[in-house]
């Protein structure tokens, strides 16, 4: 069987409905043949009452015919599926929904393979020759096939569009030059595809250079965790050994005690058996000397008694000095003493400068953007722990739970004074001073407002020295309808949801300064952008209603 034979067969036995070879095939009274669930399906779907269509012919049908089995063009798609030619050749691809297909094809239409600019049509690789054979044709414009053609066509003349409007950056026909469009700088619309080609060309240039610039970043960034990861775990280690050594030191000095209290105690033990031993000794012969004598006492006979008095009355001279007196029994209890004082000095070594280690460590520096964190767990990983300082709060505050809760109790109290204490405003700040990243919450209650000030805010009776009311402090309070931040002379009103805690964020070295309202979740109220120049302390301020309070929260 020839090749053209072959292909005029699978035109032949294809369904126009299911564009498959045909599968039971059956032909209709007009002559065209269908697959028969495929014609069946066909007539169910139809609307008109007792009337059937052919869907290639639309001939009508009245009543439906039926339908018979071909037989011939069974047998025929048959020897095609078993000669392996089920699938169409390369030259003869069906259009599906999806592909551009050939305006020239009649029948079954083929997948377009190329489109013409100038025809503004698709056409197949048959219908396609004559662009490649005529010389006329030769010069159209042919680019991959292309569903947009009608959108070179002007919607309102219906010509082709060759012309393209600066003014308007849009492409026209030469009709619309002489109308809506008369007087506007206009060129060709190759010359406007050069002018867009150079553009764009300058921002692939520009985006292929963002890329080189993003992925050097990403290799130094890279670079970076790297370098961060081997820089923790080598920290980490040595830590471990540093702190393996102050215990290996501390339990040197603790065995060095034990030893040197029990060398002492064997020494001072065998001291006091010795005495004991002699003092037993001396009892002994006191006891004998004192039986001689009573045995003396009750001799009868005068001379008898003056004869012998001189030889058991005489005492052999004694060397014992006693200096044991009475006292409370302390031997080792002023050791207890030393080393309870020595914990004590080295528990608030270790506070004060433990302090320290965790803002160093909020400090490392990385090249990533100053960003703050994104949720809680985050913030905490910057958390302090935070008390008020005694020496600065006003009199008629009350501080409690180791000074980490503040109340305003309107009583003078008899704090000694101070030159840092605040005295006209009830305001106290934190003992610490705080750099790097750090975060703090504050639970409060009445109205409080919660500050962050630096170390040398006025103390005196000055506006100046309350917090938020000068260019050393910054403060955020809570009103009736939302938040007031204060700030020299500066005052923001802020609306959002009204919470029982603040959480306040410091990156000092970026100069950020957050507020936050802490419930379940954390909403930024407002922050700050500057350059701080000192460390800053954490602070409350009280309006002047009795029982308020505001307390460190302690984060975990």
């Amino acid at each position: 069987m020839s090749p053209n034979k072959l292909k005029l067969d699978e035109e032949t036995i294809s369904c126009s409905i299911c564009l498959d070879l045909l599968k039971h095939p059956v032909t209709i009274p007009c002559g065209h043949s269908y697959c028969m669930n495929c014609i069946k399906t066909h007539w169910d779907g139809e609307d008109k009452k007792g009337i059937h269509s052919c869907p290639q012919c639309r001939k009508d049908f009245k009543p439906r015919p039926v339908l018979v089995k071909s037989t011939i063009l069974a047998s025929l798609v048959e020897e095609l599926r078993k000669t392996g030619l089920e699938d169409a050749p390369a030259d003869l691809c069906y259009a599906g929904p999806e592909d551009v297909s050939c305006d020239v094809c009649t029948e079954r239409k083929l997948k377009a393979v190329k489109s013409c600019l100038v025809c503004l049509a698709s056409y197949c690789e048959k219908h396609l020759q004559p662009h490649y054979e005529a010389p006329p044709l030769q010069k159209h414009q042919l680019v991959e096939p292309s569903k947009k053609l009608q959108e070179n066509i002007c919607p309102r003349h219906d010509e082709v569009m060759k012309i393209f409007c600066r003014t308007d950056q849009q492409c026209i026909c030469y009709l619309c030059l002489m109308d809506e469009h008369k007087g506007h700088k206009t060129v060709p619309a190759t010359a406007g595809r050069a002018e867009k080609q150079k553009e764009l060309e300058a921002s692939r240039q520009q985006i292929q250079q963002g890329i080189q610039d993003r992925q050097k970043d990403v290799k130094l960034l890279q670079q970076e965790v790297e370098a961060i990861n081997v820089s923790a775990d080598k920290t980490v280690e040595d830590s471990e050994k540093i702190f393996n050594q102050l215990i290996r030191l501390i339990q040197k000095r603790s065995s060095d005690v034990k030893h040197r209290i029990k060398s002492q105690q064997e020494y001072e033990v065998r001291r006091a058996s010795k005495l004991q031993e002699k003092l037993e000794q001396e009892i002994t012969e006191l006891k004998r000397k004192d039986a001689e004598l009573e045995q003396l006492s009750h001799t009868e006979d005068h001379n008898q008694f003056l004869h012998n008095y001189p030889s058991v009355s005489a005492l052999s001279e004694s060397t014992h000095s006693s200096s044991i007196k009475s006292r409370p029994q302390r031997h080792f209890e002023d050791v207890t003493t030393a080393v309870g004082e020595l914990k004590d000095k080295l528990q608030d070594l270790l506070t004060e400068e433990w302090m320290t280690i965790p803002m160093i460590i909020s400090e490392v520096d990385v090249l990533l953007p100053g960003t703050e964190p994104d949720t809680r767990a985050d913030f905490l990983m910057y958390s302090q722990e935070l008390s008020f300082d005694p020496n600065t709060a006003n009199q008629e505050l009350v501080l409690s739970e180791g000074n980490r809760k503040a109340t305003l109790v309107k009583e003078e109290q008899s704090y000694p004074d101070h030159p840092e204490r605040f005295l006209h405003y009830h305001q106290v700040l934190s003992k610490k001073g705080l750099t790097g990243r750090c975060y703090w919450e504050v639970e409060w209650s009445g109205g409080v407002c919660v500050a962050a000030a630096y170390r040398d805010i006025s103390r005196h009776w000055t506006v100046k020295s309350a917090f938020g009311f000068s260019d050393k402090s910054w403060s955020l309070s809570s009103t009736k309808m939302g938040y007031r931040f204060d700030h020299r002379k500066d005052e923001v009103v802020i609306s959002g949801p009204l919470t029982s805690r603040v959480g306040v964020y410091l990156d000092h070295r970026a100069g950020v300064l957050s507020f936050y309202s802490v419930s379940e979740t954390m909403t930024l109220l407002h922050r700050v952008q500057t350059t701080f120049t000192q460390p800053l302390h954490a602070g409350v301020r009280f309006h002047n209603t009795k029982g308020n309070t505001a307390q460190f929260v302690q984060l975990e």
